[in-house]
């Protein structure tokens, strides 16, 4: 079904009923007239109907919009949706195909400066579906967008362009063009991106900047459900050509919780530079039954923590292993009681924490309250199983004023090893303003069944310094 409106807008407590066939399975609704769209109440479709949203001018989800449709959602800001060499729907220089194939195979960016999409709503689509948000910069404030076991994606555009547009099962994933400058995507105040189910479930992000504010997260994984076998969920999947900057106690989770079967998906992150401050976490867990996924974190540029933390646990009564800290990047920093941790509470290996720093490594200073900048895996006291291993690579290591690299047992099963190779200097520095201690170590602590791993160091020159007070 195709729809042409010189203007769309839905007012506060309104509807916009699409009374299509039930054996229509996509509505594509262009807007020509150059005025934005403000969305303030209800988008209804019948049956399964995918609905599509085209309006080149601009889309604004107010807080009280919200969905009535059995399909996908897709709400655009490009000029025109393409179906292969069938011909293109235009919201700019509108036409009537003769013949328009039913899935869309593209979506076409001709403006020089995309416009944007902003969403302040709670809008869910069907359980399994896809919620897309594709425009010019792209931000949430305060709303939520819900695709249980579905897909949401979130992508910005700052150029013209050709988004490819794969489609599987009715469910939609975005192919953005190399060599295209893209836009930023912003979360903030208490935003949230969710697609946590029973299973399956994947949340992707493509920008030039992403910055999650304000409380914001993104959460995926297995929800507690019905599960009698073991499922694999998605992956929360961040692309930025810029940066990516977590803050003020936002968060991003893949987790098996509590009750839920199956294995958890990674986070993977690849962007210029990471920052994860003032409370933010990356977080990738199990709580139920079935493997945590991995953290993956690609910045050429810098990866930060500050007051930040990124964790891989097995929490107690769980029964699965512990995923990887992979950091890959030019400089790290974890400061002023940032932590990344791997840790085994219940039955299962913890994860290793793997650390390729092509310049620097720094594990700098102590929290407010006294807890260190570390590197820390752990076998804890409820646990059955092994902890993981501490691995750095780089030119140079610095741990100063009271940070701490830690590989420790407190149950049942062996700590892991702690193996630096720094290829200039390791500099292990105690605290010159708080009196504390650096070190690396590994222990076996009181009531603890295991070995204590290996702490290995291969450098060029290591220097070990008391405090200075």
């Amino acid at each position: 079904m195709f729809h042409s409106f010189t203007e769309f807008s839905v007012p506060t407590d309104n509807t916009a009923y699409f009374n299509n066939a039930l054996d229509v399975q996509n509505i594509f609704s262009r807007v020509t007239g150059g005025s934005v769209s403000n969305i303030d109440g209800i988008l209804k479709g019948n049956g399964a109907a995918n609905l599509f949203l085209i309006n080149p001018s601009g889309i604004i989800l107010g807080s009280n919009a919200s969905l009535d449709v059995g399909g996908s959602f897709v709400a655009t800001t490009a000029n025109a949706v393409s179906f292969g060499n069938q011909g293109v729907f235009s919201a700019t220089t509108p036409n009537n195909p003769a013949i328009l194939t039913i899935n869309p195979s593209a979506f076409l960016f001709n403006q020089i400066t995309a416009q944007p999409i902003s969403n302040q709503a709670t809008l869910q689509v069907t359980p399994g579906r896809t919620l897309l948000l594709l425009g010019g910069n792209v931000s949430i404030d305060g709303g939520r967008l819900l695709a249980p076991g579905g897909r949401i994606e979130l992508a910005g555009l700052a150029a013209s362009g050709t988004v490819g547009v794969n489609t599987d099962n009715n469910n939609f994933r975005l192919t953005l063009p190399d060599g295209v400058g893209k836009a930023d995507v912003l979360l903030t105040n208490l935003a949230e991106v969710n697609v946590r189910a029973d299973g399956g479930g994947s949340i992707a992000i493509n920008a030039q900047n992403v910055n999650l504010l304000g409380e914001s997260k993104l959460r995926a994984g297995i929800a507690s459900g019905r599960n009698a076998t073991y499922i694999q969920t998605g992956d929360i999947n961040i692309n930025a050509t810029g940066s990516v900057n977590l803050t003020e106690n936002s968060f991003i989770s893949n987790a098996v919780v509590s009750g839920g079967v199956g294995n958890g998906g990674s986070v993977n992150i690849t962007t210029g530079s990471l920052s994860v401050t003032n409370g933010a976490q990356l977080s990738a867990t199990t709580s139920g039954q079935g493997n945590a996924g991995s953290l993956n974190i690609n910045a050429p540029d810098s990866v930060s923590f500050d007051r930040g933390s990124a964790f891989s646990y097995v929490n107690p009564l769980a029964v699965g292993n512990g995923g990887n800290i992979n950091i890959t990047t030019g400089t790290l920093y974890v400061a002023n009681g940032a932590q990344l941790i791997t840790s085994t509470s219940g039955k299962g290996n913890a994860g290793d924490i793997n650390i390729h720093a092509f310049n620097n490594v720094f594990f700098n200073g102590v929290s407010n309250d006294e807890f260190p900048s570390a590197a820390f895996s752990a076998v804890q006291p409820q646990g059955l199983g092994d902890g993981g291993n501490i691995n750095i690579t780089t030119e140079a290591l610095s741990v100063a004023n009271g940070a701490q690299l830690i590989a420790s047992t407190f149950g049942q099963g062996n700590a892991g090893d702690i193996n630096i190779n720094a290829s200039n200097t390791i500099f292990f520095y105690g605290g010159i303003n708080n009196g504390l201690s650096s070190y690396a170590f590994s222990n076996v602590g009181n009531g603890a069944v295991g070995n204590g791993g290996n702490i290995n160091i291969t450098t060029g020159a290591l220097s070990i310094a008391m405090a200075l007070v």
